[in-house]
């Protein structure tokens, strides 16, 4: 038998229906109510004879024939989680890739394509290239009515989502992924949305919340309107003793397939609530996993220290669009940048909480970001309304691939290893999104959410035009590694020096360059248009590893460098000190 509990204090009536089945009466427990179904039973619970309703704490859902979104014919399962499995942190200094499960695979030639089974197969790959962390994009069960490629409109937060798994066994699939990734050193975050639900808003879907206890679940105005400050017409309440219940048991059962980490999905919700954003930490250390906080909502942006409670890494967006700025030559930022490079100590105490990213699912790939400057959202159906107009982009000269000169895909390539430098080079924990070691493109969409098609899927054909880019990443990852200063848990601190062309930095409106000396290192980065004679003003002897002017960007030339070194426009120079 499995038990089954539901919370809706204001029914005078909850039974269970079993699919071909009995029904069964639960009996009152306070606010709630409790019964047993039969292992593997479909079941929905049923409240004061209304209609069939998902259990909010479904380790499954199953979607019969009939289902639609208007009419859904989705039921509960009664099935059995998998036995927990330990965590397993990576030995190596944390490089995370972003991924789609779906979408990492589904351009494969093979029957599981799309699933954590194919997935499983990349892992040795991307160990590779030197990543050690896959963070997934959201895998709890959604409505496959709903057009939702990334997954953010859960329907039960603890159960996986059934297409994903090649097996009739999804939360078991899942695990063996984790369990593949922990034999290659890889460590697995799960991007989890404990925000909001795809009950949007009071015209859409009742699948369970709102018919159970909705001012309970739900942060509901005067009017009974939802408070939407997900842009996805609700937002849980976490001020909610019953909704902060469901909320961690989820995660619990989500930990127990041994996962990692869970990066939290516009946390700026959950802080509504301090105490339960410190609740959640002390979870986190007790089960061993790391937390990841997308510091924002529509409402409040609570990056660095003003999120409530230290533990929490944060994903970056001060170095996202600052970096992004630089790269595409805006002055005045040079102030900002040299937060962005030593891991914002104006935010944070402890580098690697500093989430450091130029690319995420949302927003353009790391490729679009140097080939155009305006979003091309038509195909998204909402005639390019959605979807940021702030992309900080620069198109190089031509706007998308089609005829583009030569000289302009020349630049764009030197722009993605300057991109990919700046990040690598930057103390903090960096994160790619995958595809971006090999110039992934989706044709200037910068919100392809609905697109469950090649727009989004990974292009694995594309790999081969951009060889000489992905070696290029693997081998400035491995240089990031093999320079400590670049991963120590240590502040940088007075250890960093700063210069500008000659003398200090030139914070100035006009200023478009800056260089720095840590460690081993002497790094100067020109995103002016022509280039720029630094004095090189530590002394050396320093020989040139690094010129993103080169295709290759690594030069391995062991040219020694004297006291000046000319920068060429728009590029990178990392120097090393030689034997």
């Amino acid at each position: 038998m499995v038990d089954v509990r539901v919370y809706s204090p204001g029914a005078s009536r909850v039974e269970v229906r079993v699919l071909d089945g009995d029904t069964v009466l639960l009996a009152r427990n306070g606010s709630g109510w409790a019964g047993s179904v039969q292992a593997d039973d479909r079941y929905q619970i049923i409240i004061d004879d209304g209609p069939g309703l998902v259990d909010p704490y479904a380790s499954e859902v199953w979607f019969g024939p009939a289902h639609t979104r208007d009419r859904h014919d989705a039921w509960a399962v009664a099935s059995a989680w998998p036995a927990p499995r330990p965590q397993r942190r990576t030995s190596r200094p944390l490089i995370v890739s972003e991924a789609h499960v779906r979408g990492m695979t589904k351009r494969r030639d093979r029957p599981d394509a799309g699933t954590f089974t194919a997935l499983a197969d990349e892992l040795p790959r991307l160990a590779s290239l030197g990543v050690s962390v896959v963070e997934l994009l959201p895998v709890h069960q959604f409505d496959p009515a709903e057009p939702n490629y990334w997954g953010y409109m859960p329907l039960a937060f603890g159960a996986v989502h059934r297409s994903y798994a090649h097996s009739a066994a999804p939360g078991a699939e899942l695990a063996d992924l984790v369990s593949a990734a922990h034999d290659v050193d890889i460590e697995v975050w799960l991007d989890v949305v404990l925000n909001h639900t795809t009950e949007e808003d009071r015209e859409g879907p009742t699948y369970n919340l709102r018919g159970l206890a909705d001012r309970e679940y739900y942060v509901v105005n005067d009017d009974g309107s939802y408070v939407n400050d997900a842009g996805c017409g609700n937002i849980i309440d976490t001020t909610s003793p019953v909704a902060q219940e469901l909320l961690l048991t989820s995660l619990d059962r989500l930990a127990d397939l041994g996962v990692d980490g869970f990066r939290f999905d516009l946390a700026a919700v959950l802080a509504r609530d301090p105490a339960f954003v410190r609740s959640i930490g002390d979870w986190a250390e007790r089960r061993g996993v790391r937390l990841i906080a997308e510091p924002w909502d529509l409402a409040r942006y609570l990056a660095g220290r003003d999120f409530p409670d230290a533990r929490w890494a944060q994903w970056n967006g001060n170095f996202r669009d600052d970096l992004r700025g630089f790269l595409r030559g805006e002055g005045g930022l040079i102030g900002k940048v040299m937060q962005r490079v030593q891991g914002s100590p104006v935010m944070f105490d402890a580098p690697a909480s500093s989430i450091n990213m130029l690319t995420a699912h949302d927003g353009f790939t790391l490729h679009d970001l140097f080939a155009y400057n305006q979003k091309h959202n038509g195909a998204n159906g909402w005639n390019g309304s959605d979807g940021t107009d702030d992309n900080r982009s620069w198109n190089c000269g031509w706007e998308g691939e089609a005829e583009a000169p030569h000289d302009v895909l020349v630049l764009r390539r030197r722009q993605m290893r300057n991109a990919m430098c700046l990040l690598m080079l930057s103390h903090g924990t960096p994160m790619i999104v995958a595809g971006d070691e090999f110039g992934r493109t989706q044709h200037g969409n910068n919100n392809p959410y609905n697109q469950d098609n090649e727009t989004s899927w990974i292009d694995w054909e594309r790999r081969e035009a951009f060889v000489d880019h992905e070696q290029f990443v693997q081998r400035l990852i491995a240089f990031r590694v093999q320079h400590r200063a670049l991963t120590q848990s240590e502040p940088w601190g007075s250890d960093v020096e700063w210069f500008g062309v000659a003398g200090d930095p030139d914070l100035a409106r006009h200023s478009r360059s800056v260089a720095w000396h840590i460690g081993d290192l002497y790094v100067m980065a020109n995103m002016w248009w022509e280039p720029l004679d630094f004095a090189v003003q530590v002394s050396g002897p320093w020989e040139i590893a690094l010129d993103t002017t080169d295709e290759q960007g690594f030069v391995g030339s062991g040219q020694v460098v004297g006291g000046s070194l000319r920068v060429g426009p728009r590029s990178v120079v990392v120097l090393t000190r030689a034997d």
